[in-house]
């Protein structure tokens, strides 16, 4: 008994098809993945049809990326020295407050962890 492999079939899409994917592609918020995933093909086959169409693919361009970042401000931080972890807990109507120094930080992580139990 011989077993032969099944052939591999392409699967053919309509031009009408591939249209309607790319033009929901650029609806806002829609992303290439996503309305791929939604339509069950591979995101990667309908970036080609974008790209075969000479349609740009939606998200930011440099120019845009750019733009954005030139409304943002550092800002500087004082150090604040040894500002505390401020742990705060409750049980029914008690509440027992601790602070523990940031720079025993692990101290503190292993402390609660025993307290815990």
């Amino acid at each position: 008994m011989t077993d032969t492999p099944p052939r591999r079939t392409r699967r053919a899409y309509s031009e009408t098809f591939k249209h309607a994917l790319i033009e929901a592609c650029g609806t806002p918020g829609a992303s290439v993945a996503g309305v791929a995933l939604e339509n069950g093909i591979n995101a990667h086959l309908l970036r080609r049809w974008m790209r075969e169409r000479g349609v740009a693919q939606p998200g930011l361009s440099r120019d845009a990326a750019s733009a954005s970042m030139a409304g943002f401000v550092p800002v500087q931080l004082s150090p604040s020295g040894d500002a505390p972890i401020r742990l705060e807990l409750r049980k029914g109507a008690s509440v027992v407050t601790v602070d523990w120094p940031a720079s025993s930080a692990a101290a503190c992580g292993a402390w609660l962890h025993a307290w815990l139990g």
